[in-house]
């Protein structure tokens, strides 16, 4: 059955049930995806998923139902299964379906398509060969993959909002091993774009990365500055981001809870969530729920200006959602989640940031953090690598050090930025990013 006549089926099936508040949301995904191996080829697959789920309030309470069986007798059956999980629920705070935001912010009206199987398989084993002619290093376990994805997302409900959005992204990564005797190293690089134009640097900043972690020494146990690569950065930002959301600080998971327009982070610091970012592709103007979405300062020269809202947290906290009910898939139920969440580029150059470092570590390396990372204290132990900094400039390789400190803590002592945010891979909307931070005097565990 086409969408539309999907729709029909279960406004009708609503109907017959007596529901007066409900909600019908559609999501399907195509992706493509080549790996490769050697020379050839190791994996390729293409696929379509999706499927339809209904929301009903019966009783004041919230009813889910989904399914991928997309006929008519399906749709009755799911009214049918919503109305049942609504009479089982136990929940507090009133089930809310969202008449609408008066605005939405208007995406261009590009064409979004897959890229053809074959330009993606090209793309993968151009990049792999290119790793292969750039050096003599290269061994086994050397791969490079192509991606190409697209995504809609179709939202109706009893209010007569009717809300569509299809996005697509295409990409790469190159991941080389090197090995020079008994010693091998890694490095991963990945790019946003559909041909080998558009990520023919990858293969060399990845090889160059690997090849700058052979030698490596220890480092010596204490206390110094640190500036972590905003690669690094972001993915600690990642791991404490469920620290911003508002169903967590009412819960008690969350130490911002109550921090609203307080200090929490030094001057220089402002994270924004911004899910219309001109260069990603993954931009939406509503969330979950149907409320449109809009660039926040979550946090603005150092003070929480607000926590990220659904519907749900933002009546019980007596505030207006911020957009940010996100839903991982048509059968997910909403749950907050940021989108474009970047802390805000700095004045200085990477070059002038390294040079305010009389003697410390540029840290590109971190090993297992979200094992070593507690999103609700914010304490992380994790175990590193990178460069030692001997008069501002990166001197040689250091490993197997372990930095610790507490992230609220941190992004009190933070001292300066780079001018540059690196963006990393989107995970639905959700993708982080930052620029290098410098962060004095900082304990690390070393020989």
């Amino acid at each position: 059955m086409e969408l539309q006549q999907l729709k029909q089926a279960l406004v009708k099936a609503a109907e017959a049930k007596g529901i007066k508040e409900y909600e019908i949301y559609y999501q399907k995904s195509e992706d493509i995806n080549a790996e490769t191996l050697r020379d050839q080829i190791s994996g390729f697959s293409s696929g379509v998923s999706g499927g339809i789920c209904f929301r009903c309030v019966v009783n004041g309470k919230m009813g889910y139902a989904s399914g991928e069986l997309l006929t008519e007798e399906a749709m009755a059956d799911m009214v049918r299964r919503a109305v049942q999980n609504a009479e089982c629920i136990d929940a507090d705070g009133e089930a809310v379906i969202f008449h609408g935001s008066p605005a939405y912010a208007k995406l261009p009206q590009a064409e979004v398509k897959l890229a053809d199987p074959s330009a993606v398989k090209d793309l993968a084993l151009k990049l792999q060969n290119a790793m292969y002619q750039q050096s003599d290093k290269i061994a086994d376990g050397t791969q490079s993959a192509a991606v190409s994805m697209v995504s809609e997302v179709y939202l109706y409900n009893s209010s007569g909002l009717e809300l569509s959005n299809r996005v697509g992204a295409s990409g790469a990564y190159a991941s080389p091993v090197l090995r020079v005797g008994e010693e091998a190293h890694s490095a991963f690089e990945f790019g946003l774009g559909d041909d080998f134009e558009a990520l023919k640097d990858l293969p060399k900043k990845a090889i160059d990365g690997a090849l700058a972690q052979f030698g490596a020494g220890l480092v010596k146990t204490g206390k110094y500055d640190v500036i972590f690569d905003g690669k690094q950065f972001r993915s600690i930002l990642s791991a404490f981001a469920s620290a911003f959301s508002a169903k967590n600080a009412q819960v008690g998971l969350s130490l911002l809870a109550g921090k609203e327009g307080k200090s929490v982070a030094a001057p220089c610091v402002t994270i924004t969530d911004d899910p219309m970012r001109p260069e990603s592709p993954m931009k939406t103007p509503f969330d979950g729920e149907g409320v449109a979405t809009y660039k926040k300062e979550v946090v603005k020269n150092g003070v929480l200006e607000t926590l990220l809202y659904d519907l749900s947290t933002a009546a019980k906290a007596g505030k207006i959602s911020t957009g940010n009910g996100q839903k991982a898939g048509y059968a997910s139920s909403v749950g907050i989640a940021p989108y474009n969440f970047s802390l805000s580029a700095g004045e200085l150059s990477e070059e002038a940031l390294l040079s305010t470092v009389k003697e410390g570590i540029y840290i590109t390396e971190l090993k297992g953090l979200h094992a070593g990372a507690n999103p609700v204290t914010g304490d992380f132990s994790i175990e590193s690598a990178g460069f030692m900094i001997r008069d501002g400039k990166k001197a040689e390789a250091v490993k197997s050090f372990t930095v610790a400190g507490n992230f609220f803590s941190l992004l009190t002592e933070i001292d300066g930025l780079s001018d540059t945010v690196k963006w990393g891979v989107p995970f639905g909307f959700t993708v982080f990013g930052s620029p290098d931070v410098l962060v004095r005097q900082m304990s690390i565990a070393g020989k």
